[in-house]
């Protein structure tokens, strides 16, 4: 019997029995429910209501004068007028032709406090409570209140919390009511071990799960905090890990978490049954529903002969399977993957069965455990709704777009029955986690205008629980200045469109000649063509007025006598803006597998501009970078990456200005400061230029003797580029650096997966440069792979 049941029964039994007192005797009351049965009541007398009104005791009966009643409909009214909590006892009786209703009332609650909290605030208590002022005062809802602020406290490591309660009687059956907390110590994580592992160490497996061990920063993260929730989302983890390497037999023989109650620390226990290591053998595409081609559907498989068995590479080839046969007109089309391992060889074959699977349909969507993101963030992951024909394929890649969004800690899906045979219902269980992040970046510039530059930066991926980007930024040295925002609105008009602005402001005294006040905005929405491919259309608008130095000399600011003033590099100089507008189109492949810590897949981009529809600039510019992950040495964890890029414009009417050409960052390539390489006057001015390449080797790898939880790597690099090319009218040949150049650099990093986001420090030393080239040769900032 269910509990709510019980409770109903529970509350029937005592209404009845406590009629019989009132009537005066069993019989009394026997015969008295007997007549109920067929009886009809012409007035309802309700007795010992006073703050509540008679009228909202007769709104909460299903019994009504003039009408036929049984006891089940008695039932029924108890019921109501228990749920209420307004009442802590209710008797129903009749007497000739009324229904006589006697209550006792609860008491109301004036005013609800929190007393020796400390590390949950009172507005966050009180949100989370039942017990409400002007509200009755329920023990059962006081108990269960008890509960959930014990469970908050367990959330945040403070399992071994009290919470008891005070009230103070103010007379006229209100009272005030106290939750008093002792908060305890916080619990920690001592130790996570793990028991017959044998291919990865246990620094490689403790990487892989969620939960980490104590730290002196673990109160940011809460990564510590010992939950069976977020124990069998690990275990979860450690499976995925397996399965996608090849041991497709994984299984955990018991997880376990001991407490050490003299120091509060947990002790965490997995115990693991790895298995063989198999690779795929003979793949193979079966169809039995009429109308699909088999043969056409292997051409979908990411599964090949020979290959490394990946969990993965199944899923992705069913998911991939299901959408084409559903394109077809077969929604209840099932995919089926049928594995038959060949011990002696250490293969699996794989046999995709496609047939017709049962008729079902989705009933609803019942979400839980958001407590900050909004349901309908959830809901719009799903290419199916309420109604829709039921999709184990489309479920399963609902569910990597929820974890690939980056709000939640876990995301679990599961089933229940709905109210017909061919109904079910979704049930989506996720845990909120931390999407804020505070960046800060450091450079440091040699040469004469050398100093230190400064970044900061406030992020935040899931904007009041709505999914929505926000970022702000502002930066600067001694003497440039740089401000920017950035919205992004993922779901734009309810489409799987991303909509969103950038707007910037840069001051730039740095150049000889002239000061530089730029200022613009994009306007931007990017559209999925598939999984991985993205398409990002832009219009983008930007002004730039030029004034004379005010650290020059006046004839120095002057064109020499043989100069056309009305050459645009003068005419900028000379205080006349420059408005560039244009429109650009990208491509994104992304096949990355992590966007923090990226072990293997590709990120490519490729990205092509046209300005001329109206302001000043006129030209064509095509340009992409491409990087590649993939692990070296799966147990050290050592992961290399090889990129490339490059760029080339050219104008389409008149000449280029100085700020239409491209420009290599200190990310491009490391050793030189941003702008520090490429064409530029003899007086140091950079120009930028017109055709750049760049091509990188990077290594990373977990810091010898540092747990490999505190979350630091190193890495290794080169650096290899250059910038040519030079377009601008600037009136005169006292230009260098115009020749394809080659600049190259090695060195090495610190990275530090933070609570307040991937930091890195860089240090790089240029090993082939030009003379004039400005070095940079200290970065400490955000991380960035891409």
């Amino acid at each position: 019997m269910k509990a709510g049941s019980r409770f109903l029964n529970a509350v029937s039994a005592v209404a009845l029995s406590t009629s019989m007192v009132v009537a005066g005797g069993a019989a009394v009351s026997l015969v008295a429910a007997s007549a109920a049965e067929a009886a009809v009541i012409q007035r309802v007398d309700v007795r010992g209501a006073s703050r509540v009104s008679p009228e909202t005791v007769r709104a909460n009966l299903s019994i009504q004068p003039g009408k036929n009643f049984s006891n089940a409909d008695i039932d029924e009214s108890v019921r109501r007028l228990f749920a209420t909590g307004y009442f802590s006892d209710v008797r129903i009786s009749v007497s000739g032709s009324t229904l006589v209703v006697v209550v006792d009332e609860n008491r109301l609650i004036n005013q609800v406090v929190f007393n020796g909290n400390r590390k949950i605030k009172d507005d966050k208590l009180a949100g989370i409570v039942r017990s409400r002022s002007q509200g009755p005062f329920s023990e059962t809802t006081i108990e269960g209140d008890i509960q959930t602020i014990k469970d908050a406290y367990a959330a945040i490591g403070r399992s071994d919390a009290t919470v008891t309660t005070q009230t103070y009687d103010l007379g006229n059956g209100r009272v005030n009511l106290a939750f008093v907390i002792n908060e305890g110590d916080r619990t920690k994580i001592s130790q996570i071990n793990f028991v017959g592992n044998n291919a990865y160490s246990d620094g490689r497996l403790r990487s892989v799960i969620n939960t980490k061990k104590s730290g002196p920063l673990s109160f940011l993260t809460r990564k510590d905090v010992y939950d069976e929730a977020k124990l069998r989302a690990d275990e979860e983890a450690l499976r995925q890990f397996y399965f996608n390497r090849g041991y497709a037999d994984f299984q955990i023989v018991s997880s376990e978490a001991v407490l050490d109650e003299s120091t509060n620390e947990y002790t965490l226990n997995f115990t693991v049954e790895e298995g063989e290591r198999y690779k795929f053998g003979d793949i193979n595409v079966e169809s039995t529903v009429e109308g699909v081609d088999a043969e056409e559907l292997k051409g979908l498989l990411e599964t090949r002969a020979g290959a490394v068995y990946r969990a993965k590479d199944v899923q992705d080839s069913m998911s991939e399977i299901s959408r084409r046969v559903s394109a077809k007109g077969y929604p209840f089309a099932r995919v089926t993957p049928r594995g038959n391992r060949d011990f002696a060889n250490h293969t699996i074959a794989v046999d995709y069965l496609v047939d017709q699977g049962e008729r079902a349909y989705i009933e609803r969507i019942e979400i839980r455990g958001n407590t900050r993101t909004r349901d309908y963030v959830i809901r719009r992951e799903f290419d199916i709704s309420e109604g829709d024909a039921f999709n184990q394929e489309v479920i399963t890649s609902a569910k990597r777009r929820l974890e690939a969004l980056g709000f939640f800690s876990t995301v679990n899906i599961s089933t229940a029955p709905g109210s017909a045979s061919d109904r079910v219902v979704l049930v989506v269980d996720v845990q909120d986690q931390s999407t804020g992040t505070f960046g800060v970046g450091v450079g440091y510039t040699t040469g004469n205008d050398g100093g230190f530059k400064l970044e900061a930066s406030i992020e935040e991926r899931n904007f009041l629980g709505r999914g929505q980007y926000i970022r702000i930024a502002a930066g600067g040295g001694s003497d440039s200045r740089n401000y920017n925002l950035s919205f992004t609105e993922p779901y734009f008009l309810g489409y799987r469109l991303a909509a969103g602005f950038d707007i910037f402001r840069n001051e730039d005294n740095s150049q000889d000649f002239y000061d530089i006040d730029s200022q613009g905005v994009t306007l931007r929405v990017t559209a999925p063509i598939t999984e991985d491919l993205s398409t990002t259309l832009r219009y983008n608008y930007a002004k730039y007025d030029y004034s004379t130095s005010v650290n020059q000399a006046e004839d120095q600011a002057k064109p020499p006598a043989d100069q056309d003033i009305s050459d645009p590099y003068w005419d900028a100089i000379d205080g006349s803006p420059w408005v560039r507008s244009s429109v650009s189109q990208s491509l994104t492949y992304d096949t990355l597998d992590d966007r923090k810590l990226p072990r293997e897949g590709f990120y490519v981009t490729a990205t092509q501009e046209f300005a001329g529809l109206g302001g000043d600039s006129d030209f064509y510019k095509i340009y992409g970078k491409a990087r590649y992950f993939q692990t070296l040495m799966e147990d050290a964890d050592i992961i290399g990456s090889l990129s490339a890029g490059a760029g080339y414009m050219t104008p389409t009417s008149g000449d280029l200005m100085v700020f239409d050409q491209f420009q290599l960052n200190a990310n491009d390539l490391r050793g030189f400061e941003s702008g520090g390489i490429g064409p530029r006057m003899t007086n140091g001015d950079e120009i930028g230029g017109t055709t750049y390449f760049t091509v990188s080797a990077e290594t990373t790898f977990p810091l010898p003797f540092i747990a490999r939880d505190a979350g630091f790597r190193g890495a290794l690099f080169a650096d290899a580029g250059t910038l040519y090319g030079n377009k601008v009218d600037i009136g005169n040949d006292d230009v260098e650096g115009t020749s394809m150049s080659w600049r190259a650099s090695v060195g090495a990093s610190l990275i530090w997966s933070s609570p307040f986001g991937p930091l890195r420090v860089d240090y790089a030393i240029p090993v082939a440069k030009e003379d004039f080239d400005e070095e940079q040769r200290f970065k400490f900032g955000i991380s960035s792979s891409f």
